[in-house]
């Protein structure tokens, strides 16, 4: 049996020009088809480049900041070490032109301030100077902290006068410990008066932590605080007379400048009053008691918030009622006692008739009065005193209690106002200026 093999072979019904065409067209269409697939394949390369390039770059940035923060903190904290050492190499005289940084507190654990051991140096450099006393010691030094040796008592505990192992006779303050807050007030009293030399501040000379004791002892000022001579009816000493008082409020704005202008950053008392002035034997003042006091910012009036504390009477307004402190705070207060040098009265009196129960709401209105003002001098000084002197001094204490911050004066320009009073009174009467004949002429 014969095949036929041309079946085989044989084409689709069809003309042939048409079979070519469509094995032309099929050949086409996979040679389109593979120069499309090769026409993706470099994008998705490019997207795959781009997305590692900008991962890289990502990670590169980030490491880039780490780095960056880790050199800031290292070179801040040995800024800060070089700081805290040429403060301990300073004069500890006030020198205007040379301010004082204050750091951060220190660890407390590692010198004992804190920890209930006792040490008998401090180990933190920062304290070179200060003495560290045993709770036996000061009981020596007070004779078991007998009545007798009581010379103040107050809100923040009783002082005593004591005598130390050495011979210094020393006011030894036993803090009343009051959860957290007096352990505030203890740790600042203690990290600030160490930091801050100047004449015009009581010096700090040791402390004791001694356990649950918690005591700190300054330089003895013998004639007490500004209050006892202004305001104490038992006070056997004669009254402060009218040159003494300016040369007390020169004192006293000379130790606010310093705060304020000479401490980086500058430091905001917010409890000055009457009773943290202090007097020596030449009745030079000088501002005690750092409890309460906040560093404040570096920018010019700059804010800090804050819990509202202080003494009624001596509060600035936007302090009193916002809580936001500025060294205009103290500016306030500052007016105030300077009020309480010219009239003799307390901040706030309740026994005084109606409108005269606040110092500075009553004393305000009469300051640019000539002849009131003469009125509101205090009596005890029985007319001792230069008019021309009394203008001026009211003329300053108005603006110190501006109800306004932004009013109110600074430090410095209040320093550079009382200075010509000072060097030279206007008074000449010989029975005025007590203390003429007993000490020179101060130098400012």
């Amino acid at each position: 049996m014969e095949f036929n093999t041309s079946i085989v072979t044989a084409r689709p019904p069809g003309p042939a020009p048409r079979n070519h065409s469509y094995k032309q067209h099929y050949s086409e269409l996979e040679t389109h088809n593979h120069h499309h697939m090769h026409g993706h394949f470099p994008s998705k390369t490019i997207v795959t480049i781009i997305s590692s390039f900008i991962s890289i770059m990502v990670l590169l940035v980030v490491f880039i900041i780490i780095f960056i923060l880790r050199r800031l903190k290292f070179a801040k904290k040995n800024g800060n070490w070089k700081d805290s050492s040429s403060l301990n190499n300073t004069s500890s005289r006030f020198i205007a032109p040379t301010p004082s940084n204050i750091n951060p507190s220190p660890d407390v654990k590692d010198r004992c301030l804190y920890g209930g051991n006792l040490c008998r140096t401090p180990l933190d450099p920062k304290l070179r100077g200060l003495q560290v006393f045993t709770y036996k010691e000061l009981e020596v030094a007070t004779d078991k902290f007998s009545e007798e040796n009581v010379i103040g008592n107050g809100g923040f505990g009783v002082v005593y006068r004591g005598v130390l192992s050495d011979g210094t006779v020393a006011a030894i303050k036993m803090l009343r410990r009051e959860g957290k807050q007096g352990e505030r007030a203890f740790r600042i009293e203690v990290d600030l008066q160490s930091r801050l030399q100047s004449p015009y501040l009581v010096k700090l000379l040791g402390y004791c932590a001694d356990q649950h004791h918690r005591l700190l002892i300054f330089e003895l000022m013998p004639n007490g605080n500004l209050q006892r001579h202004l305001q104490s009816p038992h006070n056997k000493s004669p009254p402060l007379n009218w040159w003494t008082r300016l040369r007390i409020a020169l004192d006293c704005a000379r130790a606010i400048e310093f705060l304020h202008e000479q401490a980086i950053p500058p430091v905001i008392h917010r409890d000055f009053k009457c009773t943290n002035v202090l007097l020596d034997q030449k009745f030079r003042a000088k501002v005690s008691d750092f409890g309460l006091a906040k560093m404040g910012s570096e920018k010019i009036d700059g804010q800090i918030s804050t819990s509202v504390l202080g003494t009624t009477g001596y509060l600035a307004p936007e302090y009193a009622s916002t809580g936001k402190l500025t060294t205009k705070s103290d500016v306030y207060s500052y007016g105030v006692v300077l009020l309480e040098l010219l009239t003799g009265r307390v901040p706030v009196d309740s026994r005084r008739p109606a409108g005269e129960h606040v110092l500075v709401s009553w004393a305000l209105p009469r300051l640019t009065n000539r002849e009131k003002v003469v009125e509101m001098v205090d009596p005890v000084l029985q007319g001792q005193y230069s008019k021309k002197d009394l203008i001026q001094i009211a003329a300053i204490a108005a603006m110190c209690v501006q109800p306004e911050a932004d009013y109110r004066p600074l430090m410095t320009d209040v320093v550079q106002s009382l200075i010509p009073l000072v060097k030279n009174p206007s008074i000449s009467s010989s029975n005025s200026l007590r203390f003429q004949n007993q000490t020179a002429s101060p130098k400012y």
